[in-house]
């Protein structure tokens, strides 16, 4: 499944919008510093990043850094199904150590590592990955 919008991700399946939601980590910093949630959907054992949008920074004449959020921000989210999960025990097992990885600076590299190793992992098709 090709990333969507966070509207578009709830529009597409009626299962999802009723479905009960496990979140894993909603303070998920990149390297840049954009923000991510890592959340569990039960009803469609999909797991899935939020993305938020980079935010929008510009410098003053003095040197200071002013961080905005322009229009249309909340618009920008997006979805990205990375896994399929049969059970909240599941996800639990799989993702055992992930608030701590989250933490460091290769939580992505680690978080696609157990899935791939679980046969979970599913890419842009929704197809599974292959460790």
């Amino acid at each position: 499944m090709p990333p969507m919008d966070i509207d578009e991700f709830y529009e597409a399946d009626p299962n999802r919008r009723a479905s009960a939601e496990l979140e894993l980590g909603t303070e998920w910093l990149d390297k840049d510093g954009v923000r991510h949630e890592l959340n569990y959907v039960e009803d469609t054992g999909e797991l899935y990043v939020l993305r938020e949008p980079a935010p929008h920074v510009t410098e003053d004449p003095f040197g200071g850094l002013h961080v905005s959020a322009p229009p249309g921000y909340d618009d920008k989210m997006t979805v990205h199904v990375i896994a399929k999960i049969a059970s909240v025990d599941d996800v639990h097992t799989i993702l055992n150590g992930w608030p701590e990885a989250m933490q460091g600076d290769h939580g992505a590299d680690w978080l696609g590592e157990r899935l791939r190793s679980a046969g979970v992992a599913v890419g842009p098709g929704g197809d599974p990955i292959a460790d």
